[in-house]
């Protein structure tokens, strides 16, 4: 994947963070966030589809994607600091329905968001569940990596 396409996803997962947090506590119509982003974000250097994809196809699958990692929380979802909430949300919408995007990759972008919006040491619980996770859905990947 070219540097730019990889930039564009990185600043998607980003501006996804930021509008699916504002969903989960606002509870704001997912069209009006989306709109306010492309009225007050610059949008020219972002992955847009990208963008759209988590924003509407995370909530959508919001069960599905709870119940993929709520068996590796020590703790109930609504316990949870809502930024990592959205990040694992996130991820592990990432490791079930894209898998063009390698496992590595998504731990990697989780772990990074959660280190710039999330609690002191967020992200280690964060990458702990979603590696949990991706072991669980990624195991074939994970697999022919370790050979």
């Amino acid at each position: 994947m070219e540097k730019k396409a990889i930039g564009g996803k990185k600043r998607a997962r980003t501006l996804a963070l930021q509008a699916l947090y504002q969903w989960q506590l606002s509870g704001t119509a997912l069209s009006e966030i989306e709109a306010q982003f492309r009225a007050i974000k610059t949008m020219d250097k972002v992955d847009v589809a990208y963008f759209c994809r988590l924003l509407h196809d995370i909530p959508a699958q919001v069960t599905v994607l709870e119940s993929a990692f709520s068996p590796f929380l020590d703790r109930g979802i609504k316990e949870l600091n809502p930024i990592e909430l959205t990040v694992l949300r996130m991820g592990s919408f990432e490791l079930l329905f894209c898998p063009e995007v390698p496992y590595k990759v998504v731990l990697n972008e989780a772990i990074a968001l959660t280190k710039s919006f999330g609690s002191q040491d967020g992200h280690k619980y964060v990458n702990g569940v979603l590696h949990n996770v991706a072991k669980k859905v990624r195991s074939l990947e994970i697999g022919l990596e370790h050979g």
